[in-house]
């Protein structure tokens, strides 16, 4: 069957896979919720859930620094890749080595479930996939319910700390946020991820900031550093969170749209 990939190009894939190689976290635990844990046969380091799935399961390197020998030694039906997450040379290598790569580039909350979907679909698991892409779109339907009566409330993400960084529109994560009720104070930028001055961030009046302990590995000892360069926001608006929440897409969604804002809001609505 024919199917079209996140760069437009068509992806040919004989029957479903039984040998896969996952370039992307998220995706990795996404095709173990949908039970394909005995088909996968590589994925990254960064590859960390299902922790007890993924343990004995052989790494082909970062997630930017594939390991492209070791991929084509696996002799995988088919890889899954990411624009965004692995690199367009490695993606290049793999294909050029003959193997079928199929490459994902989820930017909304939406997308990601409809790639769930897709893979489900390319994987022949519609019916393990069903249930979970069905929590995601009614917990998101449920927030947006929520939120329409309500002024949002205006939030700082960064991503990284030396340099600060943080996120832009056009990304899952600025969705994911705006799923949760919360307006980035960035989503103006005209970079997806732009490098910033902490010191910007005051003039932009945030009412909570999220500090997620990946990519960069936020911790207590940054919420007062925090605190200090935004003079107008309550330490106790300063949250720590977890950064598989509000970056992976996957079957995690759903949950996470639920943890975020019981975090911001002291509630949310559950189905």
């Amino acid at each position: 069957m024919i199917w079209t990939d996140a760069l437009g190009r068509s992806v040919e894939i004989e029957g479903p896979p039984r040998r896969i190689v996952s370039l992307v976290p998220s995706i990795t635990e996404t095709l173990f919720a949908f039970n394909l844990g005995k088909r996968i046969a590589g994925v990254t380091k960064f590859c960390t859930e299902p922790a007890d799935g993924v343990a004995d399961v052989p790494k082909v390197g970062g997630t930017k620094n594939v390991d492209v020998k070791t991929v084509v030694k696996l002799k995988p039906d088919l890889v899954i890749a990411n624009v965004e997450e692995n690199e367009k040379a490695d993606v290049e290598a793999l294909a050029e080595a003959g193997l079928t790569v199929f490459v994902t580039y989820p930017r909304t909350v939406i997308h990601a479930t409809a790639m769930m979907r897709t893979l489900a679909e390319i994987m022949d698991e519609k019916d393990a996939a069903a249930p979970i892409a069905a929590a995601i779109e009614a917990q998101a339907a449920l927030a947006r319910a929520a939120d329409r009566d309500r002024t949002p409330l205006r939030v700082f993400c960064p991503i990284w700390r030396d340099r600060w960084m943080t996120i832009g529109p056009d990304t899952y994560m600025h969705d994911f946020l705006s799923s949760c009720g919360l307006q980035n104070v960035y989503g103006d930028s005209t970079e997806r991820y732009p490098e910033i001055e902490l010191a910007d961030v005051a003039a932009r009046q945030p009412d909570v900031v999220l500090l997620p302990d990946e990519p960069y590995r936020f911790q207590p000892r940054h919420v007062k550093e925090v605190a200090q360069a935004i003079p107008g926001i309550d330490e106790s608006r300063i949250y720590i969170v977890d950064g598989k929440d509000v970056s992976w897409y996957g079957p995690r969604i759903a949950d996470a749209l639920l943890r975020i804002r019981k975090t911001v809001w002291g509630s949310a609505p559950s189905l």
